[in-house]
């Protein structure tokens, strides 16, 4: 891990000016390359201390070794520059799409003698017109079959084409009328050209022209009684018109769009894109990558029109691109447009559809976009396959004798030392099993320490699964003083147990409504004889993972040690490197980026996560929401609302009378009196920062922060 202060430059060596930067490993390979309108500020928000930094930048400046940098005159040649250097040296902390599948593309070879339609995948040509991507490559043939008998392009291999050269004789398409058979002269390489040339038009979007010419043809021939050319023409325009209704009409005629949205969450995003010419969807395609650099969603869009659009120029790049977000600097989205409007050689509208046809039609990307992350993740989470590969991989690693069938995972959340919980989290034969999930309070300290908080939680959780083994399933809840699941807490919700609720000696909370998964299948004696339910910590891991490194695992190895708990694998997963650690190894064990092992154990670590902060937040919301009137007896909701609602705030109800709040309707004096006390004993609290802006929020709606 390197100390990114050894390799900070010194003040004033960087240039106050646009410029593309490099960072470097002890190897001297890029591993991350960025751009900035300004190189001093942005450079040094790397080397500030690595707590306040996101955890993925904080990964990135630990592994890099030094930092250099390029000044540009312009962001323009900022973002040229960067697309070059990424393609150059693919640095592994960049943004990187991946195709979520090989798109066929409709292709034409205009760079050959005699231009070719053909099915093309995977990296685009020089001097060949490509059209799409589809979805499928049938339905690329099915287009193309209608098309050839009213432009006769050759569709056959170079084989095929020097055979039918050297025999004289066309192939069964120049028969049949759906090749103009080059191959044997019928038609010159000029001819045949414009043919080919008329075919991209009208794949290009120029269709209502070329079929008003084709009727004006064919009301011709009709007028001068030559009504089998009629027909034929008659026949062509059908083809043609069947062909167009393949691609659904969705914007006005005369637009040519690419919109672009973005589906994602803390470790993965998808993109979706729609291409829209002739306001037609001409093609659609989708990349889906993993999130190795601390990025919003403008910097999501940014990246993907760097991929999209790097290499193309002229009609590739449309009129028109939307998107679902901008940078918020303008200056930076007038580069991005800038640097668009070059590579098409005309001017590019890159913009935020608010309103319409486009703006619904973003919509529906969207959802596209969602659907194909969603579909990702549940490809590599389903899969019988990929899950066997991964608990194979995760007990290879770990040096486990068997694959882990049950993992639990521990995760502490806090703010600022106050609030501290842990969460458990539970994944069976590579799935989670949200019935089993549980959350805790740190009741033994007070304060922020994630290792004492990790020792606590593992050794709670293994006191009760000791507990369940010795009452070989005879143990019941009501002996230990917790709350049964479903029962009613302090605060009268059912099944949501409160913290006052949480039992005495483990500070354990059930999951709540809405958490449970599949039921799964227990031993006999993790069963309740009364109702065969199982109970809460019968039924062991064989894997605990902690999130954090060393000092974390080392702490739940001490506490499982404590209670002679020997028959259960403990490892911790680190974000700096998503390193894993083992309790008596001085050095990580490293698992590939592409490795199914890792991928399960983020999705458990990251899941343990979501899971405590979604709690420490509800505790947190919970404390400041109370009320010193909530302490008043027989002072109901309604009453409380009243009385907010005649005083304005509890800052101005503390400072009334008794015969001012004897006024408010249903409050008789003794209640009065009641209120006067409680807020008589109850110091004012100090005044709500948004910490967001920073502005003083007035009390308001009953809520204090005593």
């Amino acid at each position: 891990m390197a100390d990114p202060s050894s390799y900070r430059p010194k003040p004033g060596q960087i240039p106050d000016s646009p410029g593309v930067y490099r960072f470097r490993d002890d190897h001297r390979r890029v591993i991350y390359v960025g751009k900035a309108k300004s190189l001093r500020p942005r450079l040094s928000s790397y080397f500030q201390d690595l707590a306040n930094l996101h955890p993925r930048t904080r990964t990135m400046v630990t592994t890099a070794a030094s930092v250099e940098w390029t000044v540009v005159s312009t962001e323009v040649e900022a973002l040229q520059l960067e697309y070059s250097w990424i393609k150059e040296y693919d640095p592994r902390f960049n943004v990187k799409y991946r195709d979520d599948k090989s798109y066929p593309y409709l292709a034409v070879t205009l760079n050959e003698e005699f231009p070719r339609v053909q099915v093309m995948r995977g990296a685009k040509k020089k001097g060949v017109r490509y059209f799409g991507p589809y979805g499928h490559a049938w339905a690329i043939r099915e287009t193309v079959d209608l098309m050839l008998r009213v432009f006769p392009v050759r569709t056959c291999s170079a084989g095929v084409f020097k055979n039918a050269e050297r025999t004289g004789r066309p192939c069964l398409l120049g028969y049949i009328g759906k090749c103009s058979a080059p191959c044997v002269g019928r038609v010159t390489p000029d001819e045949h050209r414009e043919l080919a040339e008329e075919f991209c038009d009208f794949m290009a979007g120029r269709t209502g022209a070329y079929i008003r010419r084709l009727e004006r043809r064919m009301t011709d021939a009709a007028e001068e009684m030559e009504y089998e050319r009629a027909g034929r023409l008659r026949d062509d325009i059908g083809a043609l018109r069947r062909a167009m209704e393949k691609s659904a009409v969705v914007l006005a005629d005369a637009t040519d769009a690419d919109l672009i949205a973005v589906a994602e969450d803390e470790l993965e995003a998808a993109v979706q894109i729609f291409h829209v010419r002739g306001g037609r969807v001409r093609g659609q395609r989708g990349w889906v990558t993993d999130k190795v650099e601390e990025v919003d969603t403008a910097g999501l869009v940014e990246d993907a029109l760097q991929q999209l659009y790097g290499e193309e120029s002229g009609d590739s790049v449309p009129k028109e691109v939307l998107v679902p977000a901008l940078p918020e600097d303008q200056v930076a989205t007038d580069a991005l447009s800038q640097w668009l409007s070059e590579r098409r050689g005309s001017q590019v509208s890159l913009r935020v559809p608010q309103r319409g046809d486009k703006k619904d039609l973003m919509a529906t990307v969207g959802r596209n976009a969602q659907q194909s992350l969603v579909l990702h993740k549940t490809k590599r989470a389903s899969d019988l396959t990929t899950r066997s590969r991964a608990l194979e991989e995760i007990a290879q690693a770990l040096g486990l004798d068997s694959v882990p069938l049950r993992i639990e995972c521990f995760d502490i959340s806090h703010l600022q030392g106050d609030d501290v919980v842990a969460s458990m989290v539970v994944f069976e034969d590579g799935l989670a099993r949200k019935s089993e999930y549980r959350r805790f309070q740190i009741k033994g300290f007070e304060g922020q320490d994630d290792v004492r908080s990790m020792h606590e939680v593992i050794g709670r959780r293994f006191k009760r699964y000791l507990a369940e083994k010795e009452r070989t399933g005879e143990w019941t809840e009501e002996n230990e003083g917790s709350t049964a699941p479903g029962e009613n807490g302090e605060n009268g919700d059912i099944g949501e147990n409160t913290d006052d609720a949480a039992d005495d000696t483990t500070g354990q909370i059930p999951a709540a409504p809405g958490e449970n998964g599949h039921a799964g299948h227990l031993g006999p004696s993790s069963l309740k004889e009364d109702d065969g339910r199982p109970k809460r910590f019968a039924y062991p891991p064989q894997l605990v993972v902690v999130d954090g490194g060393r000092p974390q695992v080392a702490a739940a190895k001490r506490a499982m040690d404590e209670l002679g708990i020997d028959d259960v694998a403990v490892c911790g997963l680190a974000k700096r490197l998503e390193e894993v650690w083992l309790p008596d190894d001085d050095d990580p064990v490293v698992l590939p980026r592409s490795s199914e092992g890792l991928y399960l154990l983020q999705r458990v670590r990251d899941e343990a996560h979501r899971f405590a902060i979604t709690y420490q937040r509800a505790k947190r919301a919970k404390r400041i929401r109370t009320s010193p009137l909530d302490d008043v007896p027989g002072l109901g909701e309604t009453r409380k609302q009243a009385l907010i609602k005649h005083f304005g705030s509890v800052k101005k109800l503390r400072q009334a009378t008794i015969e001012q709040i004897c006024e408010v309707p249903g409050l008789g004096r003794k209640t009065a009196e009641s209120v006067a006390v409680a807020l008589a004993g109850t110091a004012p609290a100090a005044p709500a920062v948004n910490t967001a802006t920073g502005e003083i929020m007035e009390d308001d709606g009953g809520s204090t922060h005593d």
